[in-house]
């Protein structure tokens, strides 16, 4: 796909591309920093942190209602994130569900 492409259908389909209802064509981040607050403490990147507060996972106890193959399927969590996930959850004595 060309970049000149990619604008066109951006245009075209604003719904998959959030804005917010600002007119700039930027995505509306402000709902993920008013609740991605003990994410970011750990240090989780940002595609991390989004895909926990889509998934209504907001700090580190919710993790117990999903079990770890759950969290490795949601979009934007790699392997990095994980990691740190699973050492904070261990340091607080958490696990995910069976």
């Amino acid at each position: 796909m060309t970049i000149l492409y990619a604008r066109k259908m951006a245009k075209k389909q604003p719904a998959q591309f959030p804005s917010g209802g600002n007119s700039g064509g930027e995505a509306n981040f402000d709902k993920y920093a008013a609740l991605d607050g003990e994410w970011r403490a750990i240090g989780l990147s940002a595609p991390a942190r989004r895909a926990l507060v889509d998934a209504k996972l907001l700090k580190v106890s919710d993790l117990r209602k999903i079990s770890l193959e759950d969290l490795q399927d949601l979009h934007g969590m790699g392997k990095s994130a994980i990691a740190r996930i699973k050492v904070v959850m261990a340091g607080k004595k958490i696990t995910f569900k069976p």
